[in-house]
């Protein structure tokens, strides 16, 4: 039978994932020691998904400076000390057979909130700024229930595109193979992308091209540290789902620009920077990611090759997963809260799809007696 196309090779930038299933960023709020340093229990977590058969696995989130933190309990990539427990970590996923990926953020007007689990640091609401903590933004314009950030000076700018680009190089030195920018769900790039958040009259604002310059710029310094071995990503979010807020459209016309500046990989979502009413479905996301590869369809990426466009968003199924790529939709799909249920999912998928050559799936010669029949 045909290989299903989930299951075929990806290559992005001269480097090969054995197939086209990711594992999203997914805040895990599990650093008790604040200090941003890997734990014990992250290398369990993501070198289990590794092994569970996704060929890209993107750990979640880690800061670029510690106000930049979404919660005190995130990881980071703001000093050296930090560098050791990430190189940790990608042996594990890299022993387990998939490429490692970090996605570096700054939370902007919605950092140093309250992880589910510690209602006390905040008073019990997931939404309430932490007492003291020092918010920063584009513009001086809260998110709904959080603190009012203070709007953030050219050069305070300028310094956090430099905090970028050494928390990517903190990156490489760890051997990750990709590092995504986080671009999406309201966090600080996103809110400079948007007229919603960002109502700056500076170079930094107060038209697309304004708005768009520090994504631009941090993708093109960020891109010249990281070297020609490591791919670039950005995660994005296409729309605000919000009445003048960022649209598809708009998120079409800066991928070509994301590309040109060095960008490899486009990881499309939507929402998060300000309240709205959501048309969740199932593959909901999936019309942004196709209009973001029409939009950049022909280019050749400063690294060779065409770009690589990442969809997400309610993909639960095998068959659906399947449908999205093999409609040229999206060259990859990532997976997120299945997974969390499903370490496995990716060798299940391949079962579902009829798949039960168990090398080709990806499942650990170990666990062979285990699988399906």
């Amino acid at each position: 039978m045909r290989t299903p196309t989930i299951l075929t090779p990806l290559t992005v930038r001269g480097l090969t994932a054995r197939n086209r299933l990711w594992l999203p960023p997914m805040c895990m709020y599990s650093v008790e020691a604040e200090d941003g340093v890997v734990t014990d229990w992250h290398v369990l977590h993501y070198a289990t998904r590794a092994m569970g058969g996704f060929g890209t696995v993107i750990v979640e989130a880690a800061s670029v400076t510690p106000k930049g933190r979404i919660s005190p309990f995130d990881l980071g990539l703001w000093n050296d000390e930090q560098i050791p427990g990430h190189r940790r970590l990608v042996e594990a996923i890299h022993a387990a057979g998939s490429l490692a990926g970090i996605q570096l953020g700054h939370g902007g007007r919605k950092a140093g909130t309250t992880p589910p689990r510690r209602p006390d640091i905040a008073g019990g609401a997931r939404t309430d700024t932490i007492k003291g903590w020092d918010l920063v933004a584009p513009s001086a314009i809260a998110y709904p229930g959080h603190a009012e950030p203070r709007a953030m000076s050219p050069e305070e700018i300028r310094e956090t595109t430099d905090a970028y680009v050494a928390a990517a190089a903190r990156a490489v030195a760890a051997g990750y193979d990709l590092v995504e920018l986080h671009g999406a769900h309201g966090y600080l790039i996103h809110e400079f992308l948007s007229p919603m958040s960002n109502t700056r009259t500076d170079a930094y604002g107060g038209s697309p091209e304004g708005r768009r310059r520090l994504a631009l710029e941090t993708t093109t310094a960020v891109r010249e540290t990281v070297g020609d071995s490591t791919a670039l990503g950005m995660r994005l979010s296409a729309t605000d789902w919000a009445e003048g807020g960022l649209t598809g459209s708009d998120t079409a016309e800066l991928a070509p620009l994301l590309v040109a500046a060095g960008i490899d990989v486009l990881h499309i979502s939507s929402g998060g920077n300000a309240p709205a009413q959501v048309p969740v479905g199932p593959g909901y996301q999936v019309p942004f990611a196709a209009q973001v590869k029409a939009a950049v369809a022909g280019m050749t990426t400063p690294g060779g090759g065409e770009p690589v466009i990442v969809a997400v968003g309610l993909i639960t199924e095998a068959a659906q997963a399947e449908q999205t790529l093999i409609t040229d939709q999206a060259d990859a799909v990532a997976v997120g809260r299945p997974a969390l249920r499903d370490p496995y999912l990716p060798v299940r998928w391949a079962h579902d799809l009829g798949v039960n050559d168990w090398e080709a799936a990806g499942l650990p010669v170990q666990y062979w007696r285990g699988a399906w029949r």
